[in-house]
């Protein structure tokens, strides 16, 4: 069995987090890293502000995360740092890998993408000492002053990696530096040219001590002359029952590196630290040393001064001889903490629970530490990893919810205090839009540091749930409504007696994330305006268990856009359509909205003629629009502010206002195809001409003076597409001569800092270029360089009093530009209205990775002399091109992207800033993946006029993107988030020909489109989910942790087990015949554990809330292990199947007392609802709830009869008269946790034993085992694979991988059926812990695997057939070598099996094709497409038409 794994949903978990200057060296941005993916975000001002801090600096004004790039790796991230590199012009990025990889990496501008410096590769089998299993993250550590960088191997040797002593240095970019006349074919450039590291060396640990073992930390300390490190670690381990006899264990060695003469001395060792220390945190000068985190205390080490520590709770005091201090009033443990620092003396702490502390280091005058000062500041996600940006913004990267960006401010407190009872203030700040202006600025004050309760009055909770009705849910964004407490701040004062500054956090933006995907279910679509096609295929959405504790959440997730239909009507014949705004709206129009105000008329174009429709209240056909409406349209718009509305048909051009003609230019060759910039209008002929024409308003006052005016200069003829482009991102300014006004910015350490000495109102002109790069004698830019450097070499100056955001805030005047594509396929950039050529790309349609400008090497063209020898040639490529557009997409649209539709592909690139050429910039290819696959319409007739498939519009439910019609239709939006998305319409709909968006007072920010039937639908976006994610998503926030879901068909509604813990003093303990009850008082200095309680609830897809009076809480101490919706025959009052809701619980009481669990089962049955709240219609019933003799680990349903898993046996129930009789049952392995039934055979997942399979016979009642996989594996969970008459077994395993396994009995290996053979496997890099299967689309014989993953992400396994298999295998391997290895990763290596214990029954044995790999097919230059072809073969078109056929037959939610 042959079959294709590809993940669908990338994961969306962060856990690492740094910031650093990735682009260049004069903005800093944010790295994330999740799985195998890193991101990079930049900070983007909300808008001006005129706050200051308490040192009376101003504040920056709060921030959005913009995403500027996107990497997938071929391996996942195991911990990542930066290096400050000025010579190179940004930081160096290093990355580890599992085991013991470690890649340099650097963002290369030529290309667009990361490069690989160097990599580092320790995996050879004497590192590993003899040892399979290794669970040591391989931690990178750099030094403070970028000396070096060390790396830790296995937990026993460390890999020190020098860098280069010019690294550091002040040199430019050599990129910039060269002189620009070099022709590039003589001197390619070189970025770099030698690698900015040394030879990399191993230290043994053991060498440096024989001590050292067991590392629990590496960190290096600031402020010494060489470079140090502190080892953290443990010699001989021990654990909490262990304590009386051994304790403080830990010990400290502090190791300077000498990497020249390579001798590495301890300077400084500390020994007996308390057994349970998890960290250590560096601290900067003035005070230096070092903090040491355990779980339960705080230790500060510094070389020169004693220690002090204090204990945070009252374990800490039994458990260690360390001294130390009780820090009054706290009780916390710090497992599981991040740090990150505020300042020199405090850092921000994120506990395990979400709260968030600031803890101050107070010290002395001879610079020791005296005391520690704790002060519990807001309550915030559940986080795994923190970073600071730009001192103000704290960034919280979360595995468990959304990561939040915060900005921190400290403010003064000038409140008189009084000692008794300080005054704090508690602030909740919620994340709604609605309440935000209206919380943020209360502070209540509130006597208690706890936070203040919820209001248990239940009207109260109604009122504040009333955000998250589904009528309120068309919020302005999905996400801001989604979780309402994702930070509650408390008032925090740190009083001393030399301060007494508060720190404010305030949320600026979240970053969504689903993972962990506990479990996921298939639903149907509720509120479905129009009943499905068939009756036996009804749209599908994807329900998953996401989070925990209070970050716990339901998320819905479409992978297809269905819009909500607002009306429908059949036109056939219509071949086009177009929307033209009626009058401007009043009030400033927005520059980035080309779309605000009402649309007024809507033009279809037929064969020969054009329909005019008046759309106001309802929709009309008016005869005297001023329109023409004898011949079709080609272009229908508007210009002037929305003032005008023009018209082109084939033979004409009109102009009208208010529905009446203005001006009307009659064309003397048939216009093809048109596009409007306002004001610019360009026509292109059937024979190659352009027209361009300008709007101009003779007298302003007089509209109907206004004329259409052709530009001077003319284009050249011979030509495919024009489209003019008004550009707003300010990327296409041209390069004039820089002008200082009054400020210069330099570029000096990165630091934009406003110089002094220059009259405030002079133009200061720099026209020497060598004196701009070299700094000349007295001009006032040298003298700018010399003040520059002077103050920013002083700590004085901070970052924030150059206002570095101001950048974002600034508006850039609309610039305008003509896109031309010639015959012999070269793409020329025009300027509007000099007509100069500014950009020129020789064969644009090749779909190069960068399409670089030809004319960066040779001066601009002034005589149109060379024009012959430009436009000669002809390009093959050139012929498949039907139509090109240009957009602005993104934050005040800074994102230009330039679509080319080919015949069977479409080409996305964006722009990107390149300091070298005429406009500075290039543009590289976007990998965006069709999830549905893309075919292109059929090729027209040259003569016939153009139908425009790439549409843009301007407000669809508050996004701006592009439509794409066709065969397969897409939404192309990019929102201010700044992700690429494309969302395919639900494919239900069939084939779209033309689209048009549409507002109007019926319907708000709707849009129209033609389906395949020719049927004109009024549509709206669904405004519940967002669109700004990978998938159509929206999440319900519980605030518990939810463990299982399923959906009950007949009911039509989710069944849902929810967790919430509490700390509870009680426990169970043995005494000698029973269990008894105990409870402990340690007094409240004392952690007590926390204690799940569980629950079950209905929940309704409709308005998404718990359907009222349906929670059913569970015992104490019972544990749910399983849920499940089986079909069980029914004896008794009637029979057949019917569909019961079954689960298996646990009581945990701790070890010494023997486990029981229960069965329960429920029907979900019909009530009359009660008044008011149509939604409590169902309710739970229960059926039968009895304690078994064990523990019920699994349930499922095979033949109608109920099979469990109780303890270490199986049993066979019968449903009878509400009691269950047993049937049949048989030994197994040590924990059975799933089950899956089909027909009669029965697969059962052992947590430590792999799968086994079984067999019911139902004549003569006997279970019996039929065959099992004799190795050890631990299984997280298990589906069936259907491919026509044969039946595989996959499998997910703890290491991430993919194992399928069949049942060959006459297979020679396979000992007569005893076992099951593995057949094929594949690693996906992710723990997969839900699936389910799907009948593939349009085939009735294949199942289509779906799976879920503990990083948020998803994906499929489809059975192909052997003939497509062997070719993309082919491809496969032939696109190894094709494909870019960021970080110097190897797909192949990536996929392949892992496992610790090698294998009795040989190697990998493959037979799953890696989706991913496969699929960067079509994003490849057509070149390398034909190429590869040839190496394997066979057709480009064979290939494609493989993918698409995978992609369609995977086209579910």
């Amino acid at each position: 069995m042959f079959s294709i794994c590809r993940q669908t949903h990338p994961a969306t978990g962060i856990e690492h987090a740094i910031s650093c200057c990735f682009f260049n060296n004069d903005e800093v941005c944010l790295i994330t890293a999740g799985a195998n993916i890193i991101k990079v975000f930049r900070l983007l001002p909300e808008g001006h502000t005129k706050e200051v801090n308490a040192a009376g600096q101003p504040i920056p004004p709060k921030m959005k995360l913009e995403c500027l790039a996107t990497y997938t790796l071929w391996g996942n991230v195991m911990s990542i740092a930066s290096v400050k590199c000025p010579s190179a012009g940004r930081d160096l990025l290093l990355v580890s890998f599992k085991e013991a990889k470690l890649s340099v990496m650097q963002y290369d501008l030529q290309t667009n993408n990361l490069i690989t410096l160097s990599m580092h590769y320790f995996e050879e089998d004497d590192m590993k000492g003899g040892w399979t299993t290794h669970p040591h993250i391989p931690w990178i550590r750099v030094d403070p002053e970028f000396r070096c960088a060390v790396m830790l191997l296995y937990g026993r040797k460390l890999a020190v990696l020098p860098f280069r002593k010019d690294i550091t240095s002040e040199e430019g970019d050599p990129l910039e530096a060269k002189p620009l006349a070099d022709s590039k074919k003589n001197q390619p450039a070189q970025p770099m040219t030698r690698a900015p590291t040394l030879a990399s060396y191993v230290i043994v640990l053991k060498d440096l001590d024989e001590k050292i073992d067991n590392v629990l930390d590496i960190q290096f300390l600031y402020g010494y002359y060489e470079p140090t490190l502190l080892l953290l670690y443990e010699p001989v381990r021990t654990f909490p029952g262990r304590t009386a006899v051994r304790s403080d264990t830990c010990a400290m060695a502090g190791v300077s590196l000498n990497m020249s003469a390579r001798v590495h001395p301890v300077i400084w060792a500390t020994g007996g630290l308390p057994f349970d220390c998890i960290q250590a945190v560096p601290v900067q000068k003035p005070l230096g040393g070092c903090l040491i985190m355990a779980v339960n205390s705080l230790i500060y080490l510094n070389q020169s001064v004693p220690p002090y520590g204090v204990s945070l709770n009252s374990i800490a005091t039994h458990t260690t001889n360390f001294p130390l201090r009780i820090q009054e009033g706290v009780c916390v443990t710090l497992d599981g903490a991040r740090v990150a620092w505020l300042g020199d003396t405090r850092l921000a702490l994120a506990l395990r629970g979400g709260q968030l502390y600031v803890l101050t280091l107070l010290s002395d005058s001879v610079r020791s530490v005296r005391s520690f000062h704790l002060d519990r500041a807001a309550a915030s996600v559940l986080t795994s990893c923190m970073c600071v940006i730009e001192e103000d913004f704290l960034f919280l990267g979360s595995r468990l919810g959304n990561s939040l960006l915060l900005r921190v401010t400290e403010r003064e407190n000038r409140m008189l205090f009084s000692v008794d009872k300080p005054l704090e203030a508690t602030v909740d700040l919620t994340v709604s839009e609605s309440d935000r202006e209206r919380e943020t600025t209360t502070a209540a004050p509130a006597p208690s540091k706890e936070p203040q309760k919820e209001p248990a009055d239940p009207s109260a909770k109604k009122r504040r749930m009333d955000t998250i009705t589904i009528s309120d849910c068309v919020a302005s964004n999905v996400i801001e409504i989604s979780d309402k407490d994702e930070l509650e701040v408390y008032g925090s004062d740190i009083r001393t007696s030399t301060q007494l500054t508060s720190y404010v956090f305030e949320v600026c933006d979240s970053l969504l994330n689903i993972c962990p995907i506990g479990d996921a279910s298939m639903g149907e679509l509720q509120l479905q305006a129009e009943p499905p096609r068939r009756a036996d295929a009804p749209p599908l959405e994807l329900v998953c268990c996401s989070g925990r504790a209070k970050n716990g959440a339901l998320t819905v997730l479409q992978r297809s856009v269905r819009p909500q239909r607002v009306t429908a009507f059949d036109l056939p014949g219509c071949a086009d359509m177009w929307t033209v705004i009626g009058e401007a709206g009043e009030g400033g129009r927005d520059a980035h909205r080309d779309m605000e105000g009402l649309h007024a008329y809507l033009l279809l174009a037929q064969e020969d003629a054009t329909m005019v429709l008046q759309t106001g209240q309802e929709i009309n056909e008016v005869d005297n629009s001023g329109f023409m409406t004898s011949a079709p349209t080609v272009f229908a718009g508007n210009l002037g502010n929305n003032k005008f509305m023009v018209q082109v048909t084939t033979c004409a051009i009109r102009l009208v206002r208010n529905g009446a003609l203005v001006q009307s230019i009659s064309l003397e060759w048939c216009a093809r195809s048109a596009a409007a910039a306002d004001p610019y209008l360009c026509v292109v002929s059937t024979c190659g001409r352009a027209l361009v024409l300008a709007l101009r308003e003779l007298r302003a006052r007089d509209a109907a003076s206004a004329r259409l005016a052709p530009t001077r200069q003319a284009v050249a003829a011979r030509l495919r597409r024009a489209v003019p482009y008004r550009d707003l991102s300010g990327l296409f300014a041209p390069a004039d001569a820089p002008q200082v006004k009054g400020e210069f910015t330099g570029k000096m350490k990165g630091k934009n800092v406003k110089a002094e000495g220059f009259k405030p109102d002079t133009v200061y002109e720099l026209n020497d270029e060598d004196e701009l790069l070299y700094g000349g004698d007295q001009t006032p830019a040298s003298m700018a360089s010399i003040l520059l450097q002077e103050q920013s070499l002083s700590a004085g100056v901070p970052r924030r009093a150059s206002r570095w955001w101001r950048g974002g805030l600034q508006e850039h005047k609309p610039s305008y530009w003509l896109f031309v594509v010639r015959d012999n396929g070269n793409l020329e950039i025009y300027s509007l209205p000099e007509m100069r050529l500014a950009f020129l790309v020789r064969d644009v349609c090749a779909g190069e990775r960068v399409l670089a400008d030809s004319l960066e090497s040779v001066p601009i063209m002034t005589e149109m002399a060379d024009e012959e020898e430009l436009n000669t040639g002809h390009s093959t490529n050139v012929d498949r091109l039907q139509e090109i557009l240009v957009v602005g997409l993104g934050y005040k649209g800074s994102r230009v992207l330039l679509l080319l539709r080919l015949d069977d592909q479409l080409m996305i690139y964006q722009a990107y800033k390149y300091p070298r050429g005429n406009l500075k910039l290039r543009f590289s290819r976007v990998s965006a993946a069709f999830s549905f696959g893309y075919r292109g319409g059929a090729a027209r007739p040259a003569d016939a006029p153009d139908v425009r498939q790439l549409r843009y519009f301007g407000n669809v439910g508050g996004y701006n993107g592009v439509f794409i019609c066709g065969h397969n239709p897409y939404f192309l939006l990019l929102g201010a988030r700044g992700e690429l998305r494309l969302h395919p319409l639900c494919p239900d709909e069939g084939s779209v020909s033309s689209f048009a968006s549409f507002n109007n007072t019926n319907c708000p920010q709707g849009f129209l489109y033609f389906n395949a039937k020719g049927s004109l639908r009024i549509s709206l976006l669904a405004t519940h989910l967002s669109y700004e994610a990978a998938w159509a998503v929206r999440k319900v926030p519980l605030r518990e942790t939810p463990h299982a879901v399923t959906y009950h068909a007949e009911s039509r509604t989710y069944c849902l087990v929810c967790s919430a813990a509490a700390p509870s003093p009680s426990y169970y303990r043995f005494n000698g015949e029973d269990k008894e009850r105990a409870d402990e008082n340690k007094g409240d200095r004392f952690p007590y554990p926390m204690t799940e309680k569980f629950a079950v609830m209905l929940f309704s897809p409709v308005s998404w809330e718990v359907i009222p009076n349906t929670r059913i809480e569970l015992d104490e101490w019972e544990h749910v292990t399983c849920l499940k919706n089986v079909s069980l025959s029914y004896e008794g009052t009637r029979s057949g199947l019917r569909g019961y809701i079954a689960i298996g619980t646990n009581y945990n009481y701790g070890e010494d007392i023997t486990s029981r669990g229960r069965i329960i089962i429920y029907d979900i049955i019909d009530v009359v609802p009660e008044p008011g709240q149509p939604l409590t219609k169902n309710r739970f019933k229960e059926i039968y709830a009895k304690e078994q003799k064990g523990p019920v680990t699994a349930l499922t349903q095979v033949l109608g009869f109920l099979i469990s898993a109780v303890g270490q046996k199986i049993y066979i129930w019968q449903l009878k008269d509400n009691e269950l009789v047993g049937v049949a049952f048989i030994d197994t392995q040590i924990y059975v946790h799933r089950m899956l039934a089909v027909k009669n055979l029965i697969l059962v997942a052992d947590v430590y034993k792999s799968i086994s399979l079984l067999r019911y016979q139902d004549q003569h009642r006997t279970l019996s085992l039929v065959s099992r996989d004799f190795r050890t594996a631990q299984i997280y969970d298990m589906e069936f694979m259907v491919d026509n008459t044969s039946l595989g077994f996959l499998v997910s395993e703890a290491e991430g991988n993919f194992a399928l396994f069949m049942y060959q009995p006459q297979a020679r290996e396979s000992y007569g059926g005893q076992r099951l053979i593995r057949k094929c496997d594949y690693h996906v890099g992710q723990q997969v812990h839900a699936m389910f299967r799907i009948a593939a689309r349009d085939s009735t014989t294949r199942h289509c695997t779906v799976y879920t993953t503990l990083d948020g992400g998803l994906g499929y396994v489809l059975p192909v057939s052997e003939k497509v298999y062997r070719r993309l295998l082919m491809l496969q391997n032939v696109m190894n070598n094709y494909c870019c290895h960021i970080a110097g990763l190897n797909p192949r290596a990536y996929r392949t099996y892992r496992s610790a214990r090698r294998s009795v029954g040989g190697g990998a044995a493959r037979g799953v094709l890696d989706g991913d790999l496969v699929a960067l097919y079509g994003g490849l230059p057509r070149a390398d497409q034909l190429d590869i072809a040839k190496k394997i073969g066979t057709k480009v078109e064979e290939i494609l038409g493989d993918l698409y056929e995978i992609d369609r037959l995977t086209a579910h939610f």
